[in-house]
């Protein structure tokens, strides 16, 4: 077995390479053709069975290794966003409007980087499933390929995932028991009011004024129905009515976004939310509809795969490097779909706290911003700690 120090001592400078080919070569959810193309490729050559097509462009590496009957899977995600690139890098995007904005080409690169390792050198005894999931940017990539068969064909008996986070120093890696990261609800709203003249507001029933009413009476949910101990987060990020200064129009729509951290408070946000909309809009002499979308759950680690997942990491970098107990994140991930159906723990991998890396990356640019950048300084870090985890749990 490789002394922790060595285990990051491997060169991965083909996979630093083939991080930037991704990222300049970005794809969105369920497009992820190209990318697929290259990760089928790289584990068909080290020797996987690979299986295609669970969610469209999704892509699975299986390998074995002697008679042992665990199975564990390892998760990374594949897909861009809609964000043009301003980062001015030489390996910045070659597509306007699309970006890898959330490190999803250093999570896949990470992965791969253990992939080959392992298959050349791995010292283990099992199961191992590489998924490389398309579609994680609110599209529900992991329950598609949930729902098309993923566990079926590949059962695991723990499964695990890793993100950058900007903020933590590159290379630390962070762990949390329980509620990780928020629910995440799509709520549409629209109001049917009766427009008119502005000059004459008392002959309509205006869905603007009605809708500046509920915008603002949403956030009392949050204030007065949610135990004050408890996270929850209403955000209404789209309010459109209206194309003139003189006509009170016929409608207007909301967008939300809706978090929380609990199963029970994302049930009494939605409960609470259609009440108040309903109350507020007839109150208005106005009708309203209240559309949910589907969103992700709370992403839930459960205790003992993380409690090991920490010890691996604790092994492999010394407690200087690891915080065992982080904040949790009102960001959302589909990864707890999957954490629904089988143990497992999502962690984290500082991307950069804005001091200096030894990679010379000194950004600490959070993610879905268009001058983020993934930290190739992790490549090592990330597929280490994979190796690590890989040949201990199947040991």
């Amino acid at each position: 077995m490789l002394a922790p120090a060595l285990d990051m001592e491997r060169d991965v400078s083909e996979f630093v390479q083939l991080r930037h080919d991704i990222h300049q070569h970005p794809e969105l959810a369920f497009q992820e053709y190209r990318t697929s193309d290259l990760v089928a490729e790289r584990l068909t050559a080290w020797g996987y069975q690979v299986t295609r097509g669970l969610g469209g462009t999704g892509v699975v590496g299986q390998l074995r290794r002697g008679e042992g009957t665990k199975c564990l899977g390892l998760r990374a995600d594949m897909d861009a966003l809609p964000i043009e690139e301003k980062t001015g890098l030489p390996h910045a995007s070659l597509h306007a409007g699309k970006m890898h904005a959330c490190g999803h080409d250093g999570h896949t690169a990470m992965l791969l980087a253990a992939a080959k390792h392992l298959a050349e050198q791995g010292d283990f005894n099992g199961t191992l499933n590489l998924i490389f999931q398309p579609a994680e940017e609110g599209f529900g990539g992991a329950k598609k390929m949930m729902e098309e068969g993923l566990f079926e064909q590949f059962p695991c008996d723990a499964i695990f995932a890793m993100h950058n986070m900007p903020g933590f120093k590159a290379g630390q890696l962070l762990f949390r028991k329980g509620p990780t990261m928020a629910s995440s609800e799509n709520i549409t709203i629209t109001l049917h009011g009766k427009g008119g003249h502005g000059a004459m507001p008392h002959h309509t029933a205006d869905p603007i004024v009605a809708g500046a009413s509920i915008v603002m009476g949403l956030q009392t949910i949050v204030s007065r129905n949610v135990a004050p101990l408890q996270t929850a987060v209403i955000t209404v990020g789209s309010f459109k009515s209206g194309q003139a200064n003189n006509v009170i129009p016929q409608t207007a729509t909301l967008e939300l976004s809706v978090r929380s951290l609990d199963r029970e408070v994302r049930q009494l946000l939605n409960e609470r939310i259609e009440t108040l909309v309903h109350s507020q809009a007839h109150s208005f002499g106005l009708q309203a509809e209240v559309a949910f979308h589907g969103g992700y759950p709370v992403l839930v680690n459960t205790s003992a795969e993380t409690e090991f997942a920490t010890q691996v990491a604790l092994e492999l970098l010394g407690p200087d490097r690891v915080e065992v107990n982080t904040q949790p994140l009102t960001g959302s991930e589909d990864f707890a779909f999957m954490l629904e159906r089988v143990p497992g723990s999502y962690l984290l991998i500082g991307n950069s706290d804005g001091s200096s890396a030894p990679n010379g990356f000194h950004g600490a640019c959070m993610v879905h911003n268009p001058s983020y950048d993934f930290n190739d300084h992790n490549i090592a870090v990330g597929s280490a700690y994979w190796i690590r985890l890989t040949e201990r749990f199947l040991s």
